[in-house]
Order: structure tokens, then C-alpha cells, then sequence
């Protein structure tokens, strides 16, 4: 399942803020104003789904440890005198 990610609803929230707040140029057939306050909306909505999406699934996994083996003896290959 794809989420939209804390990312992507950041950049959603600063390219509506950016068409809400500092463009000032006028479209024809569309307002300009409009759109980025909908973005802004997106992006915080999707903001909070992907945090109660990653806190729900934080909740449910398990951390599994791994126990450490003891580290091999060391082999002993071939003995001989050192004079």
C-alpha cells in the first residue's frame, strides 16, 4: 500500500503556501490562490494519515534481538616446536 509520506506532504504544504501566499500573477480560468490553499489542505491532511499510519504500525511489530553466538574456538591446525 502506498502512503503519502511526511515528505511529500511537507513539499505539498510549502508549494501551496508559495502559490497562496507569494505568486501573485493571475490564470485565466483558474485561481491561482485557490489551488495552493487546496495543496496546503493535501498536504496536512496526508500529513496526519501517514503519522497515524506509522504510529498504528510501530505499535504491532515486534523487535526481535538477535542473541549473540559465542565466537568459535580457535582451530589448531598443526603443532610443532619452536626452538
Amino acid at each position: 500500500m502506498n502512503t503519502m509520506t511526511i515528505g511529500t506532504s511537507t513539499v505539498l504544504v510549502a508549494v501551496g503556501a508559495i502559490m497562496r501566499y507569494a505568486v501573485t500573477a493571475k490564470g485565466n480560468g483558474f485561481d491561482v490562490h485557490k489551488i495552493g490553499g487546496i495543496l496546503m489542505i493535501v498536504g496536512i491532511v496526508g500529513a496526519i494519515i501517514s503519522i497515524a499510519l506509522f504510529a498504528a504500525s510501530s505499535r504491532r511489530r515486534v523487535a526481535l534481538v538477535p542473541v549473540a553466538a559465542p565466537p568459535p574456538a580457535p582451530v589448531i591446525v598443526d603443532e610443532r616446536d619452536v626452538r
